[in-house]
């Protein structure tokens, strides 16, 4: 036997010595092979008990459905006291839009409310167009023209939005409808082509309370609710 071979000899030993210290040796008490696709398949499974959470931004996509975890007695709390008909008014919505969430309606309805309002003001057709019923727009444009005509400007500028309030609630065939309340702080004033007022006050803040009815087909994929009757009270 040759230098070579034994010199190889000794390194195959070496090798092998090197791998069953590092690998080890089966003595019949290993766990099973981990099996990754099966773990993924359980995760899987209890993901599908989370229940998703609503958002709270008027332009997000249409709610998923979520389970009503609450009592039917509770299912309404801090918006409609139980049995009366603006709970069965939300019943009813709900009955139609398993989606429907009043709370998320009553956060979009402050920032449209508040877009609307400023979009008269400036005479913005293209945004009023894309909130109002065709009804309701033709009598906000009417306005708008009947200032352009006499040439006046109007500039409205919000101080505070101090409540927005359900106050009635139905369903007509597959319309849903919702009143709600608006309580808000502002300031405005019109002005005439040479800058005199004509209406309103640029020092006095203005209290006003607006009753609003926004509505939406509960049969459409789209989500978005548009105003369809406006009122005030004082």
């Amino acid at each position: 036997m040759d230098i070579y071979t034994i010199i190889f000899l000794a390194l195959a030993v070496f090798i092998f010595l090197r791998l069953r210290s590092v690998l080890g040796q089966r003595t019949g008490n290993e766990r099973p092979p981990f099996d990754r696709a099966a773990r993924n398949a359980v995760q899987g499974a209890q993901d599908n008990n989370v229940v998703s959470m609503p958002g709270k931004v008027i332009d997000q996509a249409p709610l998923a459905p979520t389970a009503d975890v609450a009592p039917p007695t509770d299912r309404w709390k801090g918006l409609a006291e139980p049995g009366t008909p603006l709970a069965q008014g939300l019943d009813a919505i709900s009955a139609q839009d398993s989606s429907f969430d009043p709370r998320h309606f009553l956060s979009g309805a402050r920032s449209a409310y508040e877009m609307i309002v400023l979009a008269f003001a400036n005479g913005d057709r293209r945004a009023l167009r894309d909130l109002l019923s065709s009804e309701v727009y033709e009598s906000f444009e009417a306005v708008i023209k009947d200032r352009e005509k006499h040439e006046q400007k109007t500039e409205t500028r919000f101080v505070s939005i101090d409540k927005a309030e359900l106050v009635g609630a139905e369903t007509r065939d597959r319309s849903a409808q919702l009143t709600v309340r608006f309580v808000s702080q502002m300031i405005s004033v019109t002005r005439d082509k040479a800058g005199t007022i004509v209406d309103g006050n640029p020092d006095k803040v203005a209290d006003i309370t607006d009753v609003w009815t926004f509505a939406r087909d509960t049969s459409s994929r789209d989500p978005n609710w548009k105003l369809v009757g406006t009122g005030s009270a004082h």
